[in-house]
């Protein structure tokens, strides 16, 4: 089993900034994608942005450069800081992983429980 923690949620104003961070635990050969999806309410979950273990990183037309992902595969862990904030960011942000456990087996997908962000206008 792989365990996703997360932290560094909370409210900020608009044009503020936020880090989030996200540490795997647990059965860990090797994690091939790590990234940060958000939902708002009625909304759809979405990618916000993605690092395959490669390093090569994606991001959501709407958050390309005020956020930028970065990992730790040392750590297995992946960050998210948000700069320029805006209230349309406010959202649930969930960690993903997809984490392989063994040599020679499939990747499983794992989330996190996720951490509110909220942005004041």
């Amino acid at each position: 089993q792989v365990q996703l923690v997360e932290s560094g949620g909370g409210l900020v104003q608009a044009g503020g900034s936020l880090r989030l961070s996200c540490a795997a635990s647990g059965s860990i050969f090797r994690i091939n994608f790590m990234g940060w999806y958000r939902q708002a309410p009625g909304k759809q979950r979405e990618l916000v942005a993605g690092v395959i273990n490669g390093g090569v990183t994606n991001y959501a037309d709407s958050v390309k450069g005020r956020f930028t992902i970065s990992r730790d595969n040392a750590k297995n862990a992946v960050y998210l800081q948000m700069n320029t904030l805006e209230p349309e960011d406010t959202a649930v942000y969930y960690c993903y992983a997809r984490v392989v456990s063994g040599a020679g087996s499939r990747g499983y997908d794992y989330w996190g429980q996720g951490t509110q962000v909220t942005v004041s206008s």
